[in-house]
């Protein structure tokens, strides 16, 4: 069933269409068009109107169908909202582990549904608060995260039973991922009850964040042991979070967003079947984690396009049986990297936008940026204001009360296409090349970013693209916003804190633990369990990142110019 009906129709628009546009090329030829030339964010060209000619090769039933049902273009679950709200995680992390679990605990009393980690520097790179090179970063990005001692005062009081928690960790998210499984587990609660989300995606990594431990091939194959660990003992976590994110955030635009995320999805769902995993068994616990950006329809069909490709490929090229294995289900945060310093009230606005397009989109879970965040970790107030953005879009707006509202939307059914059609093609390219590490290894995913970032600079500077309060509509005041600042004293703190476990656990129990991690290293053995008991010892977070280090070697990153 098309979305329209005979050629006449169609022959009908076309030249109902090509007398208008003569009419506006009319009108316009002595004073042109407001801008000239009408493109998203990613520079993707925008017509001036939409009609059913624009998808006179889709099929209703095999493009768009029902929510809950292949291809879900329209949503993974039959009721999306009118059913159940996303969850409201709002990132949080800053200082000591009890600073943030304060964080948590206003944060959950405020509506907060799902708990967001946000780790500082050192613990994102697998070092300890002592190490010389922590030094000046205790704290300061993220919560400082040493021994199983701080992941217990950061959820001392939470219902963790009740509660699902995400960790925005990747280098060392197996070793972070063994200390909360220990912290549920001492307080009597059965791994397999917990819920949550480790980010554990190193691919994205070497493509745009950043944070490197060691290697692509064998951080890969740590991340297939969480994945099998999960699978087999804690059925409820999602033990990847496969991020867009941290792509958008390096200058991409959405179509390479889409394709790399997804081209980095198809390698760890083959990196688990040549552990011998079923598809079926591990995928429906795959989760995804895109960006919100600015164009607010480009953004939309980003998320329609994503959920549709997704299955196609769980379905077609990994021959998945389940349902649920074809879900792309994701979290969304709004674009960091579109906060400015200069009037940064405007943020609250623009997180609202986007927070909007990840709802119409309909996502899973949001985090909606606070309006400081370009200058420091959110205030308390600042934190509240975008926790309360997200409650209004879900309680007063009405958008929430139909499903997919922008479905058979023109513009958007066509933008959703175009996505979709652009991004296979790189998906393709990709595969020519041998797959995501071998395009990594070539730089590829690197440049195109590069490419695409420079590009958007370029057209900022050159005011071909607005960015209110910077290149346009600018003023001079100096407009006062409350920042939270860490005190210092925290690091002196931090350190004894680590210290003092160290003197006080028993360190020939500690290195036998670390030992057995290094010859699961060494061999085929699943590194989980020797991780869980390593931390149960008390071993520090370093500690066991630098068996990964001994055992794998260092990454460096080799630049690209």
């Amino acid at each position: 069933m098309s979305l329209t009906f005979n050629e006449k129709i169609f022959d009908d628009i076309k030249d109902g269409y090509r007398k208008w546009k003569d009419k506006l090329d009319r009108l316009f030829a002595s004073k042109p068009e407001r801008l000239g030339r009408f493109s998203t964010v990613s520079d993707r060209e925008i017509k001036s109107l939409y009609s059913p000619a624009d998808l006179k090769a889709q099929d209703f039933m095999r493009d768009l169908g029902f929510p809950g049902e292949y291809p879900f273009t329209r949503g993974v679950q039959p009721s999306m909202y009118r059913g159940r709200l996303w969850t409201m995680r709002m990132f949080a992390g800053l200082g000591s582990a009890s600073d943030t679990n304060e964080r948590f605990h206003h944060l959950v009393k405020e509506g907060q549904t799902g708990l967001s980690t946000a780790f500082d520097m050192p613990t994102l790179m697998g070092y300890d608060s002592d190490s010389p090179k922590a030094r000046g970063e205790c704290g300061k990005c993220g919560v400082a995260i040493d021994t199983l001692k701080d992941m217990e005062d950061l959820f001392d009081g939470l219902p963790i039973d009740r509660i699902t928690t995400s960790m925005t960790i990747n280098p060392p998210a197996p070793v972070l991922w063994a200390m909360y499984v220990a912290m549920a587990e001492k307080r009597g609660i059965d791994r397999k009850v917990i819920g949550g989300t480790i980010q554990n995606d190193m691919l994205k990594e070497f493509i745009a964040q950043k944070t490197f431990m060691c290697p692509p091939k064998p951080s890969v194959r740590v991340i297939a042991d969480t994945v099998e660990f999960g699978t087999n003992e804690v059925p409820r976590w999602n033990t990847i979070s496969i991020s867009g994110y941290h792509i958008r955030e390096a200058g991409s635009t959405a179509v390479q967003e889409l394709a790399f995320t997804l081209a980095d999805g198809i390698a760890y769902t083959q990196a688990a079947l040549d552990r011998g995993l079923d598809v079926d068994d591990f995928a429906p616990r795959f989760s995804f984690f895109f960006n919100s950006h600015l164009d607010f329809f480009e953004e939309i069909a980003k998320f329609r396009a994503a959920r549709r490709m997704w299955a196609k490929i769980m379905k077609e090229r990994f021959k998945a049986k389940d349902p649920r294995s074809w879900w792309l289900r994701f979290h969304t945060q709004t674009a960091g990297c579109s906060l400015t310093a200069q009037q940064p009230y405007n943020n609250v606005i623009r997180t609202s936008l986007q927070a909007l397009a990840a709802v119409m989109g309909g996502t899973q879970s949001l985090h909606t940026n606070s309006l400081d965040e370009v200058l420091a970790i959110p205030t308390e107030e600042a934190a509240t204001i975008a926790l309360r953005t997200q409650q209004i879009i879900a309680e007063e707006s009405g958008v929430a009360n139909t499903i997919d509202p922008l479905g058979g939307s023109y513009f958007v059914e066509a933008l959703t296409n175009e996505l979709e059609e652009e991004a296979f093609e790189i998906i393709r390219r990709i595969d020519d090349m041998g797959g995501m590490l071998s395009a990594i290894e070539k730089n590829y995913p690197q440049q195109e970013i590069a490419d695409a970032a420079y590009h958007y600079q370029r057209q900022i500077d050159g005011k071909q693209k607005t960015v209110v309060g910077v290149n346009k509509y600018v003023t001079e005041e100096d407009i006062p916003v409350e920042v939270l600042e860490i005190d210092e004293e925290l690091e002196r703190q931090q350190i004894e804190k680590t210290n003092r476990i160290k003197n006080e656990r028993n360190n020939k129990v500690v290195k036998e633990c670390l030992e057995r991690v290094g010859e699961a290293c060494a061999g085929d053995q699943n590194v989980m369990e020797p991780l869980i008991e390593a931390v149960k010892s008390y071993a520090t977070l370093q500690e066991v990142c630098d068996v990964f280090r001994q055992a794998f070697g260092e990454y460096r990153d080799p630049g690209i110019y």
